[in-house]
């Protein structure tokens, strides 16, 4: 009452039509109570979960590692004058075949030619003094026969004449070593290959023995790769070498480990390897390749991906879906394998193991399996050798 007086003073209206509204909006809190306690509850929707999975399989194959590298001519020449001089003609660019003998580049040979013209006057006045000599000797010779000179005499003239015989020896010697000086005016390849890399230019003033070119050999191909400090003993051990070029990776080249750097790269500290490919025409300088070591275990190993790995607590597992259901299973790992796990318990082979989407699972929930057929290792290699063959 005292409201509906006070609602009255304050409108100056009759107090029905708030009454009204009051009792209707009663009514209608009224009737979504009475509706919701009528109604059913709504089922429960099962959580099942989409996962990928993988049937596992044993191989006695065991790829220890890959390591990606770069392929390279096995003799490379860093080719220079031997002589200095100012280039005045290059014959060849980068990228260029040429032939043992053929000529690179040209100095200018003008003050090479003066001192081979030196020489070689040098020469001619040794072997005139000489010729003197000899017909002086003769001379005194028949005299001694005839006792006109004295024995010393002839001693002193045939000493002469040995002394101008070596003479002209040391200006033969001078003078062929003009002769060659002159000729190394001219840069040669050593070999047949591959121009790769030109560091003189015509114009520019050069030192002995500085390179200029650089020259990649025909023959075998090497693929340069860094191996990690905890794998190197494993890697020289392994026989079975495959490279793969990344432009043809179906293609399996067979390899062999030449040499393994005794000293650690200060940069990358790896250690540096070269895996020589035989009779490889098709594996160009500069290409991208992949080095695969294997090795034939004992026993069948079982490979898992390393996403099928769930680790909690420093314990490794796996889930294994059994019913259209998932349990967790302890496994040891006994290697890796590329970017596959070798598990040595815990699962056996014809399980179905989840392989993606490990870390949202529970244990006993359900899953589906993504995809209609379930690929296992075994046939993704065998796939893998028939598309390679």
């Amino acid at each position: 009452m005292f409201a509906l007086k006070t609602l009255r003073r304050e409108t100056g209206a009759p107090a029905l039509p708030a009454l009204r509204l009051l009792a209707a909006a009663a009514l209608a809190t009224v009737l979504a109570t009475t509706l919701a306690a009528c109604s059913k509850p709504a089922p429960k929707v099962e959580d099942v979960r989409p996962v990928r999975a993988i049937v596992l399989a044993s191989s006695n194959v065991d790829v220890n590692a890959e390591f990606a590298g770069e392929v390279v001519a096995r003799v490379t020449s860093q080719l220079g004058f031997r002589v200095g001089g100012k280039i005045v003609e290059r014959k060849v660019d980068v990228g260029a075949v040429v032939k043992r003998g053929q000529v690179l580049m040209q100095l200018d040979p003008q003050d090479l030619q003066l001192s081979q013209a030196q020489a070689k006057a040098s020469l001619n006045s040794a072997e005139t003094s000489r010729d003197l000599a000899r017909a002086e000797l003769k001379r005194y010779q028949d005299l001694r026969e005839k006792n006109f000179v004295s024995q010393a005499v002839l001693d002193g003239k045939d000493a002469t004449y040995k002394a101008a015989q070596a003479q002209v020896e040391v200006a033969q010697a001078v003078y062929r070593g003009q002769s060659n000086q002159s000729g190394y005016a001219s840069l040669l390849a050593d070999g047949d290959g591959v121009i790769t890399r030109l560091d003189g230019e015509v114009g520019q003033v050069v030192s002995a023995g500085t390179p200029v070119a650089v020259l990649a050999r025909n023959g075998d191909r090497e693929v340069v790769i860094g191996i990690p400090e905890d794998k190197v003993e494993t890697m020289r051990g392994v026989k079975n070498v495959v490279v793969r070029l990344w432009a043809d990776p179906k293609q399996a080249l067979p390899g062999k480990i030449r040499e393994v750097s005794p000293v650690a790269d200060p940069a990358t500290r790896t250690y540096l390897a070269k895996v020589t490919i035989p009779n490889a025409p098709e594996a160009r300088l500069g290409m991208t390749a992949v080095v695969q070591f294997a090795s034939t275990t004992a026993t069948p190993q079982i490979k898992v991906p390393l996403t099928a790995l769930f680790n909690e607590k420093s314990q490794s597992s796996v889930w294994v879906v059994e019913s259209g259901a998932v349990k967790l299973v302890n496994v040891t790992v006994g290697g890796v394998a590329g970017n596959d796990l070798l598990l040595s318990s815990g699962v056996k082979e014809g399980q179905t193991v989840v392989t993606a989407g490990v870390n949202l699972l529970k244990p006993g929930q359900k899953v589906t399996i993504l995809g209609a057929d379930l690929a296992t290792p075994a046939t993704a290699a065998l796939n893998a050798g028939g598309a390679a063959k």
